[in-house]
């Protein structure tokens, strides 16, 4: 009987049963750290990386009986102002690359507005139910344009650095 429950992954010849969510971040983000430092040329190239969207979900992982019901309001009990495992790691990786990484970290001033997605408020997919959850994907116009803004603003800052303005 074959064990759902293991996922397996290879690195070079051996194949493990096992490999927890943030040592696989850590491994792809290693990668991509080594590409960048092979590949970009700094002096031409500004490279940015942005934190992942907040969590918000209570009762359960979201496949396992976790819901994000409480998030229709901005702020409410469901915020967390723990800073995530993953930029952690993120930032770690950045300070030993040798290229310059702006960390774009909008995951805290996301928590602000967990109300800013679907939840389950989103459209029917199967009959007899009442909304689909949905906590990964962002309302437009929303918080991705706040993510956006940000962006554009330390572009037009960098820029005038740049250029002496």
């Amino acid at each position: 009987m074959l064990n759902h429950q293991i996922n397996y992954y290879q690195e070079h010849d051996q194949v493990y049963p096992r490999l927890d969510a943030s040592t696989a971040f850590q491994r792809a983000l290693t990668t991509w750290a080594s590409w960048v430092d092979r590949y970009i040329n700094p002096r031409k190239t500004k490279v940015f990386f942005r934190s992942s969207a907040p969590s918000h979900f209570s009762g359960g992982l979201w496949n396992s009986g976790g819901h994000c019901k409480e998030a229709f309001r901005p702020l409410n009990e469901t915020f967390d102002n723990g800073y995530p495992e993953k930029n952690v790691i993120v930032e770690e990786i950045i300070r030993q690359m040798k290229t310059p990484v702006t960390f774009l970290n909008i995951t805290h001033i996301s928590d602000y507005r967990v109300d800013g997605h679907p939840s389950v408020y989103g459209r029917n997919t199967e009959k007899g139910k009442t909304g689909v959850q949905d906590c990964s994907h962002w309302c437009l116009p929303g918080v991705p344009d706040t993510w956006n803004q940000l962006l554009y603003f330390y572009l037009q800052s960098k820029r005038k650095d740049s250029f002496g303005m």
